[in-house]
């Protein structure tokens, strides 16, 4: 009889170590159809809105913010926020931050707002 092989655990200190780009994310898991991206990021992203879904942000180190049309939400290493379908906004980054992000499977990363940002396709690492 052979051993059954359970999920792998994903080192997120590993996984952003084996980039150095910015505003590019990284597929690291997927669940429920949804994907687990890590990404670094420095200075401004562009406004974006993600029409059919939710999308989470956490900080992972940094001074890291959401700007939204009526001010900053700040959120400090371990913080996360939860970005509402449909609501514009804005990833602000003073110095390098690293982030986690859960977006659905696909979900373009600028929402239907295409920009010098816009990944079309991501790389699971």
């Amino acid at each position: 009889m052979s051993a059954s092989v359970g999920p792998s655990v994903v080192n997120l200190a590993e996984k952003l170590a084996a980039f150095s780009d910015q505003w590019n994310p990284r597929i690291v898991g997927r669940y429920n159809g949804n994907e687990i991206r890590v990404a670094k990021v420095e200075g401004e992203f562009t406004w974006h809105s993600h029409a059919e879904t939710d999308e989470l942000f956490l900080c992972l180190s940094g001074d890291f913010a959401i700007a939204f049309r009526d001010g900053l939400r700040k959120l400090a290493p371990g913080e996360m926020i939860v970005v509402p379908k449909g609501t514009e906004h804005k990833p602000v980054a003073r110095g390098e931050c690293h982030i986690l992000m859960l977006d659905r499977e696909g979900e373009p990363n600028t929402g239907a707002n295409p920009s010098e940002h816009t990944r079309a396709t991501l790389e699971s690492i």
